[in-house]
């Protein structure tokens, strides 16, 4: 595990609502497992996960060789996500194509998430997107207490706070 905010994991689920899926992608840094960037759509195409990348790099300012990782998925092989990392001078990994284990910090959030807010289908995306929002902006960065000694059971928004003032 990376000792400050070097590396960033990003991956794509959807939730179902009466209206159609809404798609989620998010990137997490994994010094403290905090979301740090994420977005919201109709649709799972490029500008969505560059739109959680710009959160990201808003939020925890990445640094320049940053590593950022996903699979393989069109919206992360994509010019325009491309563009935006090479103009942001982060460095891109993608796991190898099948194995789940690749990604396995953003699959253990996604069921973490599901789990929290449930799988069911909500009656519209914006039900869907608040409770999301409420999930991640009230809950998962601030008030869940990270239950692994080496992160000293704090919240990662304290984490990421005391990892900035020992950088």
């Amino acid at each position: 595990m990376p000792s400050a905010p070097a590396r960033s994991w990003s991956d794509i689920t959807y939730l179902p609502t009466a209206e159609g899926r809404l798609y989620l992608a998010c990137w997490l840094d994994l010094a403290t497992r905090e979301v740090v960037g994420y977005a919201m759509a109709d649709h799972h195409r490029a500008e969505l996960v560059v739109d959680a990348l710009d959160m990201a790099d808003g939020r925890a300012g990445l640094e320049p060789g940053c590593v950022v990782h996903s699979d393989h998925g069109s919206e992360y092989t994509s010019t325009q996500f491309r563009a935006r990392i090479g103009k942001l001078g982060l460095r891109q990994s993608c796991g190898r194509t099948g194995p789940c284990s690749d990604n396995a910090a953003a699959e253990s959030f996604w069921a973490l998430l599901k789990e929290e807010i449930g799988t069911r289908t909500w009656p519209d995306r914006a039900t869907a997107r608040a409770e999301v929002f409420s999930f991640i902006e009230t809950f998962y960065n601030r008030r869940r207490l990270r239950k692994h000694r080496t992160l000293g059971y704090l919240t990662p928004t304290r984490q990421r706070h005391l990892n900035a003032l020992a950088a």
